[in-house]
């Protein structure tokens, strides 16, 4: 009942072998339920694979709470399956220690026979997946069966079942991402008295942590904020959202901002990924173009005014990274025929081929040649000349840009 001989010839070509695994995980549907995956990969896998390998029989068990449970058989086992294993017994055991086990001598210590799992047969294991979802396939092998084929196959279905599955656990991590930050972006900015805003933000991957946001508070009084958290993907979403809605719940007409902004580091600062930080800039604008601010280490939004160019740069730090942070209030005001523009790093940071940054002169540059056109124009000119500054390659970085105009 043991393994033939090792210098045995191989039945079948490494890379035929290989093709039909690659035609297996071709077929798999990663986006299912795990369990229902590997249920569907291993009968299509023994199945295909069954004359190849010589195996009798393929059993699925999947991690319970105490144990291992027999979910589904597929083939002729040769006898009596035991359906609970104890992962204190020895093939357990060393199926986590090496992931891959052949046992050739059935009646050997520690097989699956001894420990009164499986029939007097040879078997071998695969551990596939993470605690707490793992699961073992385990296959009940028929005479004539290679080692080297075997060990080929099972190692390379290991490996390969693995990373689809991890694949597929980092693409729903972005689809969640994705779909916090689309829930968080408004679609277009409000309308507010005499004013023309226009809003945009472009992400360099599928996921950025730009945002921005307004808080419509009455007729005489909106609230708008953009902001920049560190990082990308799940985390830099979930911190946005984070800050979004502190801004939401904790920003009211006549409450002091410096104030709030305090609370809301505090509460962002406690949170699991206080390691990282969001700079955030957030004004009210009032019905006569009056604007009170508060810069939480954000690149200071840039006030077009006909004498010159004002950064709005009062504040503080960005929020997060101290448990007590202080922040004061700025006052400006958007005349008649002045524009507002605020913007994220993804502008300013944009190189060249030669490698120079458009800068904060290119962006007052570009906003001066178009500062009498709509709001919406003017968004759009930033956005295409940034995309040419950088020879039309993909964005390194976030880019968010808000225009408030006053005609």
């Amino acid at each position: 009942m043991s393994a033939p001989e090792t210098q045995s010839p191989p039945r079948v070509e490494a890379k035929l072998l290989y093709r039909r695994l690659d035609a297996l995980f071709g077929k798999l549907d990663a986006s299912r339920p795990q369990r229902q995956v590997l249920e569907s990969f291993l009968e299509e896998a023994f199945r295909t694979l069954r004359e190849d390998l010589r195996l009798r029989a393929a059993l699925l068990f999947a991690e319970r709470r105490d144990g291992f449970s027999l979910v589904k058989t597929f083939g002729d086992p040769g006898g009596a399956v035991r359906e609970e294993l104890d992962p204190a017994q020895p093939p357990l055991q060393l199926l986590f220690r090496h992931r891959v086990y052949i046992f050739a001598d059935p009646r050997a210590e520690g097989s699956p026979y001894r420990s009164g799992i499986l029939p007097a047969l040879p078997a071998a294991a695969v551990l596939v997946g993470r605690r707490p979802r793992r699961h073992a396939f385990l296959f009940v092998l028929a005479d004539g069966w290679q080692r080297e084929e075997l060990d080929f196959t099972l190692n390379t279905v290991r490996a390969a079942l693995g990373s689809r599955l991890a694949d597929e656990r980092v693409r729903g991590s972005f689809r969640d991402a994705a779909e916090i930050q689309q829930s968080l972006l408004l679609e277009e900015a409000p309308d507010f008295k005499d004013f023309d805003i226009a809003c945009r933000s472009q992400q360099a991957e599928e996921v950025g942590g730009d945002f921005y946001d307004f808080l419509l508070f009455d007729d005489d009084t909106l609230g708008f904020a953009i902001g920049d958290a560190s990082g990308h993907g799940l985390q830099a979403a979930l911190q946005v959202r984070d800050v979004v809605t502190g801004l939401r719940m904790g920003m009211e007409k006549n409450l002091k901002i410096a104030y709030a902004f305090e609370k809301l580091n505090r509460v962002i600062h406690r949170s699991n990924l206080s390691s990282r930080f969001v700079s955030v800039f957030y004004g009210e604008l009032e019905q006569d173009g009056t604007i009170v601010y508060v810069n939480g280490g954000h690149q200071p939004p840039l006030l077009f005014r006909k004498e010159g160019v004002t950064a709005l740069a009062v504040g503080g730090t960005v929020i997060g990274p101290l448990p007590e942070a202080r922040f004061r209030r700025g006052i400006a005001r958007l005349e008649r025929g002045e524009t507002l523009v605020l913007c994220t790093d993804g502008i300013l940071e944009r190189r060249n081929p030669a490698g120079d940054f458009l800068g904060e002169d290119g962006l007052i540059r570009l906003v001066r040649a178009n500062e009498t056109r709509p709001a919406e124009k003017i968004l759009e000119q930033i956005f295409e000349a940034t995309q040419e500054w950088g020879d039309g390659r993909p964005w390194d970085d976030d880019a968010t840009v808000v225009i408030v105009k006053r005609p």
